[in-house]
């Protein structure tokens, strides 16, 4: 027992508390809730027959009075400063919400990419059929109400995040017959790469906050090669971490990770300081997180997540 407790307590796994959450929504409500820029309240869609309308709605994180925050349907930039509108066909329109002032760009209804300012965004346009695996796509920016620039070509891939306002992580083969992906900055002002890394595809790639760090796990892929990787985008050598799981930055320094388990229990939440290289487990939830929806708030102070026990949003306050 006594070698137990000191192995827990030197890898940081020692069993934590559960920690204490509220459902800020009732009635199995509602997936895909996302944080306010400041951190303040969760945004979710809804309508008949529970609100009057359909419409983008608002609770706050700690419980209380849902309202509604617009009355439209669209993709919302993070900051809250764009309405995304894919159209039926090529166009897709981009309206700002302090004017109200639109553009257009020929996104084919895909995602757009937005740097930290929101006045850049990025996105890729690829043929409608054929295997995605050997699809052309090119990759395009735009400043907003500029004109689109075509800054690169992968097959099955397309940009992931910015960087900073001239580089974006972009992910994708260099032929359509190559087996393997690259992770690659671009720099879309002189159109130098850096290759990252190579693997057979790249899932759950997600960058810290301030861009100087990116996870990612790689499967089905050689045993050399799978497994959850932190790597620096400047270049440098990928890290494979011990833990292996659904993980988000909480800040540019510290990685949350619930790590896989298949035995039915509450998830845990455990903490990596990528600077010390230390875990922490922060507690289990006394609950499981339902469809991997879970969100941690922009000022890395709270998380919710969608109650895999009862079907409601709940927000916890991190240790």
């Amino acid at each position: 027992m006594i070698r137990f407790l000191l192995a827990a307590l030197l890898t940081g796994s020692a069993v934590a508390a559960t920690l204490p959450s509220q459902p800020i929504l009732s009635g199995s409500c509602c997936p895909g809730a996302v944080w306010t820029p400041d951190s303040q309240a969760l945004l979710f869609l809804d309508g008949p027959p529970v609100r009057g309308s359909t419409g983008i709605y608002t609770v706050p994180a700690g419980g209380g009075a849902v309202t509604r925050r617009f009355s439209t349907v669209a993709f919302y930039s993070p900051a809250l400063k764009w309405a995304v509108r894919p159209g039926t066909g090529e166009s897709t329109t981009l309206a700002r919400l302090s004017d109200g002032k639109t553009f257009t760009l020929p996104t084919r209804g895909g995602d757009v990419v937005w740097n930290r300012a929101e006045t850049k965004l990025a996105y890729a346009r690829s043929a409608t059929t054929g295997n995605y695996d050997r699809r052309v796509t090119r990759v395009f920016t735009a400043d907003v109400f500029g004109a689109p620039k075509a800054v690169a070509t992968v097959y099955g891939g397309g940009p992931i995040a910015w960087l900073n306002d001239r580089t974006l992580l972009v992910s994708g083969k260099t032929t359509a017959g190559a087996r393997d992906r690259d992770l690659f900055t671009l720099d879309v002002q002189t159109g130098a790469r850096r290759t990252l890394r190579t693997a057979l595809g790249f899932r759950s790639v997600q960058v810290s906050p301030d861009g100087q760090q990116v996870a990612y796990t790689i499967s089905f892929d050689s045993a050399a090669r799978n497994g959850l990787w932190l790597q620096p985008t400047a270049g440098g050598s990928p890290k494979r971490l011990t833990e292996f799981g659904a993980f988000l930055w909480r800040d540019a320094r510290r990685l949350l990770l619930i790590p896989l388990r298949v035995d039915g229990g509450p998830h845990v939440l455990r903490q990596l300081d990528t600077q010390m290289n230390t875990w922490t487990t922060l507690g289990d939830l006394g609950d499981q997180v339902r469809q991997a929806d879970w969100q941690v708030s922009p000022d890395g102070q709270r998380l919710s997540y969608l109650s895999a026990r009862d079907g409601n949003v709940r927000v916890l306050r991190l240790p």
